[in-house]
């Protein structure tokens, strides 16, 4: 599957650096051309002369030799490859990479690259927990970098937690994925709502709802990872993405997301509806600051559009519409009826009161359930998973 496939992998000084050698020896083994950079501190725990063995290449780790005074061109690198894996990354190098600083080869190839990266971080729990290093990754996925997530496990510290660094062959399985998928969506162009929508009571105030955009936003990079050119319409997040191919509308009301909706589905394969919308919006919104009083005050409300239902109603043969469904009882019957009355494909169930899932976290526990009443249960994943399991639904309907 990766014949013929350059990849550029970087080591860096992790004690998780032993797992270079088996990357180097599948991804050869599946015929890729494998040209590896180290960092000075990783030649600590593993040596290049193991890797230039499995790979078949020199291993670089100076910009140039001192004894002939060859340069070893990071340009050239980052233009012969058609992935560039960091793997593993320390805190320290995502730390640099974030921000710019190039003062190892493997640095300056990366900013040199012109393919996709994809890091592989490994590191204590609480290193990786750390506010630093989450907010530097969060500025690396930015940069359209893709992220595979540490496994929970036995660190290196003795501890136990997120850290440890992805095995090796279900990096392998990751990137042979990501280059059968690269091209799969390829032509279709799909909006996706994500966030919440915020409903203004007066200039300060308002009525909104806990949801943090994670999963809208994971399936919009997702999508275009997959070769989709996207419009993602967004309610108020601390979310960035800076992606090909994808098209940013923020936001704030109910009504703007409708207004914006309505325009764009219509020239879109397929639409995902993620974002939370408030059901209700103030009758009347207070152009002034409502001031405190010794006495309780009312708030009229009235129904917002129902986004997901009004593009159920203009869906034309051939598109695609997918809904969330975010319950708290009776849960497979009051998706099972969103699906009928919105006119849906197929809608994505969330199980409010299921630990670990819904608003505000890193993972998701979903259910499936398409118009021919085929349910399929998926396990508790990171909402970067959970996201590849709808879009690859999305695909089975689109016939890709």
């Amino acid at each position: 599957m990766l014949e013929g496939k350059h990849i550029l992998l970087g080591v860096t000084g992790s004690i998780a650096a032993y797992k270079a050698a088996v990357i180097t020896r599948l991804l050869v083994k599946e015929g890729a051309e494998v040209k590896i950079l180290m960092t000075p501190p990783a030649k600590d725990f593993i040596t290049p002369l193991t890797l230039a063995t499995l790979s078949k290449n020199p291993v670089l780790t100076e910009s140039f030799n001192n004894e002939n005074g060859d340069w070893n061109s990071h340009v050239d690198l980052g233009i012969w490859a058609d992935l560039f894996l960091i793997a593993p990354a320390t805190a320290n190098t995502i730390a640099k990479m974030a921000v710019g600083i190039a003062d190892n080869l493997l640095l300056t190839s990366y900013l040199s690259a012109r393919c996709q990266v994809i890091i592989v971080p490994a590191m204590d729990i609480d290193m990786f927990n750390h506010k630093a290093t989450q907010k530097n990754l969060e500025t690396l996925r930015f940069y359209g970098n893709i992220i595979i997530e540490p496994a929970i496990g036995e660190l290196a510290s003795g501890l136990e937690g997120k850290g440890r660094m992805q095995e090796p062959e279900k990096i392998i399985e990751f990137i042979q994925t990501f280059f059968s998928n690269q091209q799969k969506l390829k032509g279709k162009k799909i909006l996706v709502t994500a966030g919440p929508t915020f409903e203004a009571i007066d200039p300060v105030r308002y009525i909104g709802n806990y949801s943090s955009g994670k999963m809208g936003y994971a399936i919009a990079e997702t999508l275009v990872n997959m070769g989709a050119d996207v419009v993602l319409v967004s309610g108020p997040v601390n979310i960035s993405l800076n992606l090909p191919k994808l098209k940013l509308v923020n936001v704030t009301s109910a009504q703007e997301m409708f207004n914006a909706c309505i325009k764009i589905f219509p020239g879109c394969n397929a639409g995902i509806m993620s974002a939370a919308v408030a059901d209700y919006t103030p009758l009347n919104k207070n152009k002034e600051k409502i001031k405190r009083a010794d006495k309780n005050i009312s708030i009229e409300l009235k129904s917002n559009p129902d986004i997901a239902a009004e593009l159920g109603k203009i869906k034309k043969r051939g598109q695609v519409l997918v809904g969330f469904a975010l319950e708290t009882n009776n849960e497979i019957n009051n998706a099972k009826q969103k699906l009928k009355n919105k006119n849906l494909d197929f809608i994505i169930l969330n199980l409010a009161n299921e630990p670990g899932s819904g608003f505000n976290t890193d993972t998701n526990k979903i259910s499936i359930i398409s118009t021919n009443n085929k349910i399929k249960h998926f396990e508790l994943k990171d909402k970067k998973d959970v996201a590849l399991d709808i879009v690859e639904e999305l695909s089975t309907f689109l016939k890709v």
